[in-house]
Order: structure tokens, then sequence, then C-alpha cells
């Protein structure tokens, strides 16, 4: 009987013992996650990476603009913005067969101008700051045209366009000779999610190619028109006309228009031009009576 009133009186102290240490214990048991009182907490520095992740997720101009899907139309620039920290591409094809010469059997057999060589461009556009975009395109012809666009104006309720100022130089074999900077505005207006009309002031130096000691005219003032109109959901008409207004104003003004597909961040254009400009100094050189083809494949990556 002693023997188990015994065991019962150590049993009670033993669970007495054990409840005082219990309660004792820090409520920020490192082995209780659901204890720790900074648990639910993020660290200051991924703190810092979300907010910046869900700033980025917020900033309009990641979303797919689709009256205004490209940061060209053909040739001339668009008043679309690039986010800031992204960047995107283009390649410029413009084939150097006329469409119209010869029968419609040698077109054919030429893959209407595909089968001829081409002026290639390359362009590489960065977003420096919120509506502000660097770009750098390059041709094979060994032009390099450095550009630095920045919108002033964006149009909403209250504004009926946007506007944009850009400044650019280029130069010729690899920026080393014949350099031909540029200055201009890019006006544009959207219909909803229809079609986009562009009007682009812009004047551009030495832009004739002869030496100037001799020319009486070195320089070219322009004004690009043109529109985008959605077709379907993914596919659109594309126009653009540069006629010269004063100064340099060899052969004919450059016109072009094509169609395009957009497809996520890649848009693919097929177009047909008088011309092979893709930098400024070139669309104020001019176009020819002849028409050739030509393609631009642009991808964003955002």
């Amino acid at each position: 009987m002693k023997s188990v009133i015994s065991s019962t009186t150590l049993a009670l102290a033993l669970l007495v013992g054990a409840a005082h240490v219990v309660a004792a214990a820090p409520l920020n048991d490192p082995k209780d996650p659901a204890k720790k009182p900074d648990a639910a907490a993020p660290a200051p520095a991924a703190a810092e990476a979300t907010e910046a992740t869900e700033a980025q997720s917020d900033d309009p101009d990641t979303d797919v603009n689709l009256a205004q899907p490209d940061f060209t139309l053909v040739a001339l620039p668009t008043t679309l913005r690039l986010p800031r920290h992204k960047s995107a591409t283009r390649f410029t094809h413009r084939f150097g067969r006329p469409l119209g010469e010869g029968n419609f059997g040698d077109l054919a057999a030429d893959l209407f101008g595909f089968d001829s060589g081409a002026t290639i461009g390359l362009e590489y556009r960065f977003g420096l700051f919120k509506s502000t975009q660097v770009a750098v395109h390059r041709t094979n012809n060994r032009t390099i045209q450095f550009l630095l666009q920045r919108q002033f104006a964006s149009q909403d309720d209250d504004f009926p366009v946007s506007i944009d100022a850009f400044g650019s130089a280029e130069g010729t074999n690899n920026f080393q000779d014949s350099y031909s900077p540029a200055v201009g505005l890019i006006v544009s207006h959207e219909f909803g999610d229809r079609a986009t009309i562009y009007a682009e002031p812009f004047w551009v130096n030495n832009t004739n190619p002869q030496p100037k000691e001799i020319v009486d005219d070195n320089d070219s003032f322009m004004v690009g028109l043109g529109t985008r109109v959605r077709l379907s959901a993914t596919v659109y008409g594309v126009f653009e006309f540069t006629p010269r207004l004063t100064g340099y104003d060899p052969g004919d003004h450059q016109v072009s228009f094509g169609v395009e597909k957009r497809a996520g961040g890649h848009s693919f254009q097929l177009n047909i031009g008088n011309a092979f400009g893709t930098t400024f100094a070139e669309i104020a050189r001019g176009g020819t009576s002849d028409w050739f083809i030509g393609f631009n494949l642009s991808r964003k990556f955002y």
C-alpha cells in the first residue's frame, strides 16, 4: 500500500514539474515556426524585391497596346513606350530585286524578290527610364544609328495626342565617317484599340552624299505620315509616306505599306516600298520609281 502511495506521489511530482517547465518555455520556440513572432515577416531584402516585382507588374507600359503594338511602322518610329529596364529587338530586310522587272514568271521564279540580295538591319532598343528609350541600329552597309527618344505627353481623356521628341546620330563605315544627326517629333492619336495615325516632322543634317563644299543643300526637312490599322485580333495593315519639304530632295519620296501579324511578343511584317532606308538619313535620301519587297521581324523581351 505504501508502495502505491509513493508511486502516485512521484507521478504527481513529475507532472507538476513538467507543467512548470512548459509554462516557463519561451513563446518563440525555435522548433515551432508558428510561435515565432516574426515568422511571417519577410527579410528586408526580400521585401524590397517583392515590392519591385509588384511595381513592375503594375507598370501599364508592359501591357499590350492593341492600337500601337510595335515601336516602328515600316521605317518610321512610333510613340509606343518601352518599359523601364526592358528591351526589344528588330530585324529588317529590304530585297534588291525590283518587283516590276521582267514578267510574272520571272518574278515568281525569284520568289518575288526573296532570292536577291538584301539590305539588312539589326536594332536593339532599351528602356532607359520611364517614357525614355534608347536604340542602336546597324545595317549591313556598315551604317550605325544611335537614337534617344522621350515621351513628353501621353494621350488621355484630357489630351488628344501623344508627343515624343527624339534625337539621333548616324555614321557610315561603322560610325567613323559621314555623320548625319537628326532631331524631330512624333505625334500620334489612337482611335480606341483599332488604329493609330502619326505625323512626324524631323530634320536631318548631312543628307547629301556629295562633299559639302560642292552642294547647295546639305540637309533635309520632312514630315513622316503614317497609320496602323488593326484588321483582326492580331493582324494589322501599315502605311507610311515621308515627303521632304525643304533642303536636299533627290528622287522620289519614300513610301511603304505592308501587313503584319502579332503573336505574343513577336511581330512579323511583310512590306513593299520604293526604297531601302531604315535610318533617318537614308529616309531623307528618298526612293526610286521601282518597288521592292521586304520584311521586319521584332521581338519584345517583357
